[in-house]
């Protein structure tokens, strides 16, 4: 094992970061933080086929507004760069030979037709054709071929890959971090292409290339990687280089029912699966979502602290964060407990660290406001309890800023009775004799009135909050009335009695 921690996430840049990737990144972050070490971004576009324009930009926001930026990667150079296997690309041909050379890779020269007429005959008899230790050497390649025909074949540019030598009846023990003892038997194992004559390596040679040039310690990532892992560990050994720490995360799950979540259940089911808006598909930014609310989400999807908590901050999931608390199973992926986490992570947020947010809502909505920034943080420490997104602020509090046009009808038939216009006649006239229009003297004059009155407080307060709030709905009444003012307070009251007479 190296020394020092470093770990690297290596998305292909095909499209957008799905929310299980997002998972791997937080993963390797929490680890590399924990230990002090390095994370790194490095960007696995050898497939040129599959890239997709604006996806590593993408890669890149996401993981900023997520909140785990990383240490290294396109345009941080930390000593290890390029940062892109595209721009690595003249490194491979020489590790590819390499394994020529110490017999540990071959040159084959099988056509595509000539290997889609072996499929043909392996299915015509049952079987699945694999290219391996039981075949290759009646197999078009430098196994069975003099070093004179390989020569003539690479000299007139001959199309070839270099497949790896997978030796026969040998077990592959190791470590998983996670998944503990781990056990393959090359048997079952094909021969796997690392290089073609294109000039470009198979994801396996750079993946183990780069991670040795870049001094990876532990790579972590997704358990889809698991069988990949027998081939990986017997090339660290072909060169002769230590191997890094493995650990194989769980998947997440769907919803419900099986199988591993996908962008289809969240358009069925209408919850996002990207960390930021891609094309037609919505981001979890866009939805509203904080990004620590995100992070929390997906720490526990697959990790547990040890303890009945659920709710942390970035700072005290890197302190806590152990890979031998990682579930070996898969984790079920919940929306409502997604936005539980979000609901949670608001209530931490103070209302000076929500106020520009209003603002912009305010704003947005065109909706002017006369109130300070100091009543502004009052409305938001009034709603934000029942708030799940910081968008929910508005509707919560929307009666601040815009008198009733219409009441809650079905509160209305209950509530409104005969004496009610008298009442509200009434209580305009104390109102309006109160000079300190504060919450508290409010309330200790309007208590002391409906005494003196010998009002119940059902006959008042219901119809009250409708004609100042349009439903039977908000905070404390009399701390809305004190932020709306006497005016305004006193001319809701006037306009519900000219409706409702």
């Amino acid at each position: 094992m190296k020394d020092q921690v470093r770990v690297r996430f290596a998305p292909s840049p095909t499209g957008p970061l799905h929310i299980g990737g997002v998972r791997t990144a937080l993963f390797n972050y929490l680890f590399a933080k924990n230990k002090g070490g390095t994370f790194i971004l490095r960007i696995e576009d050898t497939d040129q086929t599959r890239f997709v324009e604006g996806a590593e930009d993408y890669i890149v926001e996401s993981l900023n507004w997520c909140g785990i930026p990383f240490d290294e990667g396109p345009g941080k150079d930390g000593g290890f760069g390029p940062y892109r296997q595209s721009e690595r690309k003249a490194l491979y041909k020489d590790y590819a030979q390499q394994l020529i050379d110490n017999g540990s890779a071959y040159y084959a020269f099988d056509t595509p037709e000539e290997l889609d007429q072996l499929r043909k005959e392996a299915e015509e008899n049952k079987s699945t054709f694999t290219y391996n230790s039981f075949n290759r050497e009646g197999l078009n390649n430098s196994l069975n071929l003099s070093k004179e025909e390989v020569e003539v074949k690479l000299n007139s540019n001959t199309p070839f890959v270099i497949r790896f030598k997978t030796p026969s009846n040998t077990q592959i023990s190791t470590q998983d971090l996670i998944r503990g003892h781990v056990v393959f038997n090359t048997n079952t194992l094909d021969d796997k292409v690392l290089y073609k004559s294109d000039g470009m390596p198979t994801y396996h040679l750079a993946n183990i290339v780069d991670d040795h040039l870049m001094n990876i310690s532990h790579v972590i990532r997704g358990e889809e990687w698991l069988p990949s892992l027998p081939l990986h560990i017997q090339l660290y050994q072909a060169f002769g280089w230590d191997i890094p720490e493995f650990a194989h995360l769980p998947l997440i799950m769907k919803p419900v029912g099986k199988g591993k979540l996908s962008k289809r259940d969240g358009d069925k089911m209408g919850f996002p699966v990207f960390p930021l808006a891609w094309n037609d598909s919505t981001g979890y930014r866009e939805e509203g979502f904080e990004p620590e609310a995100v992070i929390n989400f997906l720490a526990l999807l697959g990790w547990n602290p040890g303890d009945e908590r659920e709710v942390f901050s970035l700072g005290e999931l890197v302190q806590l964060f152990d890979l031998s608390r990682v579930n070996k199973s898969g984790a079920r992926f919940d929306p409502e407990k997604n936005k539980w986490f979000n609901q949670q992570q608001l209530q931490l947020k103070s209302e000076g660290e929500l106020l520009e947010g209003f603002k912009q809502l305010l704003a947005a909505h065109q909706l002017s406001s006369s109130y300070s920034d100091q009543e502004l943080a009052k409305i938001i420490s009034l709603v934000k309890e029942r708030a799940v997104f910081a968008k929910d602020l508005l509707e919560l509090s929307d009666y601040f800023f815009v008198a009733p046009e219409s009441y809650d009808e079905k509160n209305l038939k209950k509530q409104w009775k005969e004496q009610s216009p008298e009442i509200m006649k009434e209580l305009i006239e104390l109102w309006n004799s109160i000079e300190s229009f504060d919450s508290a003297s409010l309330e200790e004059e309007t208590k002391k009135w409906i005494e003196a009155k010998a009002y119940s407080f059902g006959q008042v307060m219901p119809p009250l909050r409708l004609v100042l709030v349009g439903a039977l709905k908000g905070p404390h009444l009399f701390d809305i009335a004190a932020l709306i003012g006497k005016q305004d307070s006193i001319s809701r009251i006037e306009t519900a009695l000219k409706r409702l007479s």
